[in-house]
């Protein structure tokens, strides 16, 4: 990495800590002005929008040593120091395990002693459970992240084919205990917040948006960076058009399952589970999701199905960049319902919490980017994308 580079991307790191200093200082100073519930609903929202980006990471990675994909190998260190904040993430994750009552139902005995529902899921929906699991998921994400980027970085010190098949020795089981284990995070996390409610599809949904994020934010990065060594002499307009071909992927993907889940629930009209859409749509909150489905949907959709629009690199930097602007308001969506279930409400702490722990990750992420080279070397199927460039 030249030193123009590394400087411009030290003051972005600056500007990144302060404002993520900030913005939890705030949130802090929130707590004590708007009372804790607001606190922890919104640092809860604001956490789990840039947790699903650095999970997002991990997942795309590990599909890319499957696939070997030529899209893959020039945005791999941009999923490498994304999924390496995963330990941070844990980290940040500890406040909220002084906001259990404040935010779930199952843990508080009052609540619980009034709910059957409540009472047959106690076994499993309790604060000790909560914890462990969490324990136990962030050990097992943040170990094999570790070896990920370890044997990447044994990539770049030696010919010896053998880190690149312990990558993808791992990446096979990791692509199934991903997702297992994502669900059963995603079900004490997002899903419980709603007492009686259940959907088998929602951790599949929570997954493929962590995907869409991920390409999303992949795209913004290589189009920013794609000027600067050793980018200019690699990056071609066939793998910004193949990860545009992603970002339309995942979007249509996403919709799919997403109204799928829709459809089923609201068919079958089942009390239990359509109140978790009755106070999704209450009120102001209706036109959320007007425009999830304007602009998370049929707007990139349409501009995504050019092929024009996806080799124009700052066309699909914009697409992609209103994607993942509307994945925020997506996962927004996904949390506040649950503690204004009778309209919309936006505090100024939905604000300052996304931004605070966004700014920590943004510092985290440039820290990890700037310690190796922007692409890897040493890996046997890197040579045809370079040849492929030229």
């Amino acid at each position: 990495m030249n030193e123009s580079l590394r400087s411009r991307l030290n003051r972005v790191q600056s500007a990144a800590l302060v404002v993520g200093v900030a913005g939890l200082a705030l949130c802090v100073l929130g707590a004590f002005v708007s009372g804790r519930q607001q606190f922890f609903a919104s640092y809860l929202f604001g956490y789990l929008f840039w947790l699903n980006l650095s999970l997002g990471c991990f997942g795309i990675a590990m599909l890319q040593h499957l696939t070997g994909g030529r899209w893959g190998f020039v945005i791999r260190r941009f999923l490498e120091a994304g999924f390496m904040i995963i330990p941070l993430m844990a980290l940040l994750f500890v406040p909220l395990l002084f906001g259990l009552q404040d935010l779930y139902a199952w843990a508080r005995p009052t609540e619980v002693a009034v709910d059957p529902v409540l009472q047959n899921r106690a076994n499993y929906l309790n604060p000790t459970g909560f914890i462990i699991r969490a324990v136990v998921v962030f050990a097992i994400w943040s170990s094999m992240a570790w070896c990920l980027r370890k044997w990447s970085l044994q990539q770049d010190q030696t010919t010896d084919p053998a880190p690149t098949r312990r990558l993808r020795t791992l990446s096979g089981p990791g692509m199934v205990i991903y997702p297992l284990t994502a669900t059963f995070a995603y079900i004490d996390w997002a899903m419980s917040l709603e007492p009686d409610w259940y959907s088998t599809m929602f951790p599949v949904i929570i997954v493929i948006g962590q995907f869409l994020s991920t390409i999303a934010f992949s795209i913004v990065m290589l189009g920013l960076l794609r000027k600067e060594a050793p980018f200019a002499e690699v990056v071609s307009t066939t793998h910004f058009h193949h990860l545009g071909n992603l970002l339309l992927t995942f979007v249509m993907f996403w919709t799919y399952i997403s109204f799928g889940q829709f459809l089923i629930i609201w068919s079958g009209n089942l009390p239990q589970e359509i109140v978790w859409y009755v106070h999704r749509i209450a009120d102001g909150w209706k036109w959320i999701v007007v425009l999830l489905a304007l602009f998370h949907f049929f707007v990139p959709f349409f501009l995504l199905l050019f092929r024009a629009n996806k080799q124009r690199v700052p066309v699909l930097m914009t697409i992609a960049g209103f994607v993942f602007f509307v994945r925020i308001l997506d996962v927004f969506w996904m949390v506040a319902p649950s503690f204004h279930p009778t309209g919309i409400r936006i505090h100024w702490l939905d604000v300052a919490a996304p931004l605070g722990v966004g700014g920590i990750w943004i510092a985290a992420f440039i820290y990890h980017l700037k310690r190796r080279d922007l692409l890897p070397r040493h890996d046997p199927r890197l040579q045809p994308v370079i040849a492929h460039a030229r």
